[in-house]
């Protein structure tokens, strides 16, 4: 059967994904981004009410995530924050810069997953390949699957995200008959010594931000809109209940990581796996370590489908190379922007240790995440409301952007070290400098009529 093509002839990515995968794509996103190490950091800033502060950043992100929900509604393109971004300010550079800000976040967690995943299969296996091998091989793999296909990519993906959740609730089963031991609103003693309500407060917006990146992937979910089935219901639920669905299991596996073993005791790393070695000492270790492999492929996966829809996105818009836009006509995947992706990650990957690139982008998604809520704020100002989208009321996304801004201030002033600032700021320079090389943007009759012809498009 020959494949679904554009008003141009080209063939077009394929709508096949269902609202289970795309829920499943999300509360997989969210369940990698950390949570196996995060437990015992969040629980060091607020002690064993390290629960409170997944209820205060879930009630932020959700207000982003919300307003993606709007959004992705409206204008389900595979361009994500960077189409929305052109809608509303017209400002090519910034399209460009947002998109690929998006993009490197992508990039940096790639080529991070890959290294993981390349140590653990080492010392799972006892190999003696270099780790730089086993990293490449990796990438090789998941590459593969994206260049199978969107059907492929949730399989796999809903495969890893049901084994981590298992990983999640294997803590939960091993602790819960603990839950009641401890007094789930001891503060550290800075907090609880004189018992201020506004030194409390701090503490808990302090781990809020630590725990807000746990809930972040309804910006990966944003990017595959154009291959989910009856975007304008589908997507708005899907990111709903993956965030409830993150929650309940964070505040769950909270509650038992404190309750199994008191929060000053408690690692900052490999918190989990000590409070399962702890409940059930004959649980064996291999299986949380395999899980731990399962997790971090899953978050490649997302974030490299994210980024090469992305590259697409733009590439249709007219803010990168059309080339970027091509669409294999059997696999209906955007093979040039997977193979990109890979050549990039390729070199990631051999440079090692990219931690401070990977916390720039971190604080970089802030500023991005501001950006889109404040672009919605506009649309839904400037353009007629649609009868049949989601749509939120306006000072959802006012909310939205104030609090990511506000996330953005506390982190630049947190612990003082200003080395993820400033590169940062050095790779918006690097961005914008390669926008002007480039001379992406240069066409503006050619993004005024790529908007246009998806307006007639919709109309129709």
């Amino acid at each position: 059967m020959a494949a679904a093509t554009d008003e141009t002839g080209e063939p077009k990515l394929d709508r096949s994904v269902t609202l289970w995968q795309i829920t499943l794509y999300g509360l997989g996103s969210m369940l990698g981004a950390g949570i196996y190490g995060l437990i015992g950091q969040a629980a060091g800033q607020l002690g064993s009410a390290v629960w409170m502060a997944f209820i205060v950043s879930m009630v932020a992100a959700m207000l982003t995530g919300l307003s993606y929900a709007n959004i992705v509604s409206r204008y389900p393109k595979a361009g994500g924050a960077a189409y929305v971004t052109q809608r509303a300010y017209m400002i090519p550079l910034l399209s460009y810069v947002v998109g690929l800000t998006v993009v490197c976040s992508g990039l940096t967690s790639i080529a991070t997953q890959s290294n993981v995943v390349a140590e653990s299969i080492a010392k799972l296996f006892g190999l003696q390949i270099p780790i730089w091998m086993l990293a490449i091989g990796f990438l090789v793999f998941i590459g593969g699957i994206l260049l199978r296909g969107i059907k492929e990519c949730m399989w796999f993906n809903a495969l890893c995200t049901i084994i981590e959740a298992t990983g999640l609730l294997i803590v939960i089963a091993s602790g819960v008959s603990y839950w009641g031991s401890q007094n789930l609103l001891t503060f550290p003693p800075e907090a609880s010594h004189n018992g201020e309500l506004g030194t409390i407060a701090i503490l808990i917006m302090q781990g809020a931000v630590l725990t807000f990146f746990s809930f972040i992937g309804f910006e990966d979910m944003l990017n595959v809109a154009e291959e989910v089935k009856n975007p304008k219901r589908n997507m708005p639920l899907a990111i709903i209940m993956a965030m409830v669905a993150a929650t309940v299991i964070y505040m769950a596996v909270a509650i038992t990581a404190v309750s199994v073993i008191p929060w000053n005791e408690l690692p900052k790393a490999l918190a989990l796996v000590a409070v399962v070695e702890k409940a059930w000492p004959w649980f064996p270790p291999i299986i949380l370590s395999v899980i731990t492999i399962f997790a971090v492929s899953n978050t490649a996966l997302v974030n490299w489908v994210m980024g090469s829809r992305l590259l697409y996105g733009m590439s249709r818009q007219g803010l990168m190379p059309e080339v970027l836009g091509k669409v294999n006509a059997s696999r209906r995947t955007p093979h040039v922007a997977i193979f990109a992706i890979f050549g990039i990650v390729v070199v990631l990957s051999l440079i090692g240790d990219i931690k401070a690139l990977a916390s720039a982008t971190v604080l970089l998604l802030l500023t991005v995440f501001t950006v889109v809520n404040v672009a919605l704020v506009i649309l839904k100002n400037r353009e007629e409301t649609p009868s049949d989208t989601f749509e939120v009321p306006v000072f959802v996304p006012m909310l939205g952007a104030l609090v990511c801004s506000s996330l953005i201030v506390v982190r630049l002033f947190q612990g003082g070290d200003l080395t993820a600032p400033a590169i940062a700021i050095g790779l918006i320079l690097l961005i914008t400098a390669l926008y002007f090389v480039t001379g992406a943007g240069r066409d503006q009759a050619r993004l005024r009529r790529f908007i246009e012809q998806e307006d007639a498009a919709a109309e129709a």
